[in-house]
This record gives structure tokens, C-alpha cells and sequence, in this order.
């Protein structure tokens, strides 16, 4: 062969011919992001693993044995937690259902109206509106929890069921996310084609516009549902009477009177585990509920 023929390179010293050689510092890159993933997941699922375990255990196990070694006291947990003053902790069960069931029901009933006419209405002082919002947001819940409570006490509506649904019946994220998803969601053309056909606005908005923002009215029915159901500090301030009180605020009480009363923890960690079932049940339920497709709920109007 002539000596200008091309000459096929050498495979490099301790490498086998014929494979790719990617970078070893890009590949050692991309792993940085999934070992990051790893490590917040296990932070985050080891309390989870933790109260699911000990669920498993009866007092004396829980204090004698291998953190996570399970134990075999689960069943008269349950029994132990049903017989505790009558079965209150599926009283306590069954307010938190209440408050966090209405009250995202609610709160998404009124992000989706305010959301809406914030997206496709033209009028003065809207960015003001919304820059507002956008402050209680930003505003803790804490500094609100007070005020919130001289209001409702002026009401006379302090330890009532009212007084826990109100203040969460508008939520400033909610708004904000509705208003972003309807901007994305309902086509302004859509909005013109239905009022030209003479269609009223509440016509439009029920027919058109909002089975177009069904995907993200259930984000947000789900992100307000998990915070009232998580909340503790509005009920903790707002009652006084233990046979209202949401599952949070029970396992305090129970939690408290576990110092004296060692056997409680118990309950208050197997309490603790069938609280978490509700969310997790409540996702698997309503995540079909999420789509790509902006536009299927107009289709099928």
C-alpha cells in the first residue's frame, strides 16, 4: 500500500478495541445530579421508613430494640389507638378530612375565578391586584395566624369549625398558579370565538374555560388539600375544644401527655402512620387527573 494511505489510530494503552471512550470527567458529571437525587430521597423517606417501623412496635419494644428492627405490636397499636377515649383519634381523623376536604375545595373553587379573570381580563389595577397576592405569598403564615384570630374573635367565631375553614379559603399561591395556568391553558381566540357565538362569561368560563384548567385547578386542589392537612398552628391557636381538632393538633395533645405517660408514644406513632395513608391515597386517586393536553377538555365539550 502506498504510504499516503490513512492509518487507523492505535487503541490507547489499557483500553479495548473497538469500545467508545466517552470523557471520564462528563460521566463523573452526570452522576453528580443522581447521587444528589439519591441522597434527598433517602433524607426525606428515612423519618418515613422510621414511623413505619416503630408503627410495629408495642411500648416495651420501642424502647429496648433496633431503631429499625421491626417488632410485632402493630395490630393492638391499632386496638390501643380505636379505644382511646372513645375512638377521639377518628374524631381527630375526621375533622382534618372536613377541613382539608372543603377547605381546598374552596380555596381551588376561588383561585380557578380569580385566576381566570386575573389571566384574561384587561382592567385597571390588575397588576396591582396581583402584585398584592403576590406578597401574601411571601407572607409567613405566622404573622397572619394573630390578626386572623382578633378578626375572628370579634366574630364570636373562634373555636368553631368556621374558624379553621375561613382563613383558607383564599390562598395566594393558588391564585397564582391558577392565573399562570389559565394564561397557558385558555386561548384568548377560544375566550373571543365563544363571546362572538353569544355565549355569556360564566358560560364561557364554566364550559370552555375551566374544563381547560382542570389539570391545574387539581395541582392546586392537592397543594392546598396537603397544607390544611399539615396545618397545626391555625387550629392550635383558633381551638380550645379537643373534639375539633385536626389530626395534627390531637397528636400533640397525645404527644404531650406522652412525658407523663410513656405508653401514649406509642399511639402517637402508629396515629401518626395512618395519618400519612389519606395523602398518599388521595394522590393515586387524582393523579390521572393530570394531563398534557391543554386542550382535550375543550375537545370533549
Amino acid at each position: 500500500m502506498s504510504s499516503l494511505a490513512v492509518r487507523k489510530a492505535a487503541p490507547a494503552a489499557g483500553t479495548t478495541p473497538g469500545t467508545a471512550q466517552g470523557p471520564p470527567l462528563r460521566r463523573r458529571i452526570a452522576f453528580v445530579p443522581t447521587l444528589t437525587l439519591l441522597l434527598g430521597a433517602f433524607y426525606c423517606l428515612l423519618p418515613v421508613a422510621w414511623v413505619l417501623i416503630a408503627a410495629t412496635k408495642s411500648g416495651r419494644e420501642l424502647f429496648s430494640t433496633f431503631t429499625f428492627l421491626p417488632g410485632s405490636g402493630f395490630t393492638q397499636n391499632v386496638k390501643d389507638l380505636n379505644a382511646y377515649r372513645d375512638g377521639i383519634y377518628w374524631k381527630w381523623m375526621g375533622n382534618s378530612a372536613l377541613y382539608a376536604g372543603l377547605g381546598a375545595l374552596l380555596s381551588t373553587a376561588v383561585s380557578a375565578l380569580s385566576g381566570y379573570a386575573l389571566a384574561i381580563y384587561r382592567f385597571r389595577g390588575r397588576e396591582t391586584v396581583f402584585g398584592v397576592l403576590m406578597a401574601g405569598v411571601l407572607m409567613p403564615p405566622v404573622i397572619l395566624a394573630i390578626p386572623q384570630y382578633l378578626l375572628l374573635a370579634k366574630a364570636d367565631l373562634t373555636d368553631s369549625y368556621a374558624s379553621v375553614l375561613l382563613p383558607l379559603i383564599l390562598s395566594p399561591y393558588g391564585v397564582y398558579l391558577a392565573r399562570i395556568y389559565s394564561s397557558a391553558a385558555v386561548p384568548g381566540d377560544v375566550v373571543e370565538a365563544g363571546r362572538m357565538d353569544g355565549a355569556s362569561e360564566w358560560r364561557i368560563f364554566t364550559r370552555i374555560a375551566l374544563p381547560m384548567m382542570v389539570p391545574g385547578l387539581v395541582t392546586v386542589f392537592l397543594f392546598q388539600f396537603v397544607a390544611v392537612w399539615n396545618n397545626f398552628l391555625l387550629p392550635y391557636i383558633m381551638l380550645s375544644d379537643d373534639e375539633k381538632f385536626p389530626i395534627t393538633l390531637g397528636l400533640f395533645t397525645l404527644l404531650e401527655q406522652g412525658s407523663n405517660t410513656p405508653a401514649l408514644y406509642t399511639l402517637v406513632i402508629t396515629g401518626a402512620l395512618l395519618a400519612i395513608v389519606p395523602l398518599i391515597a388521595l394522590f393515586l386517586v387524582i393523579q390521572r387527573f393530570w394531563s398534557l393536553d391543554l386542550l382535550s377538555g375543550a375537545v370533549k365539550s
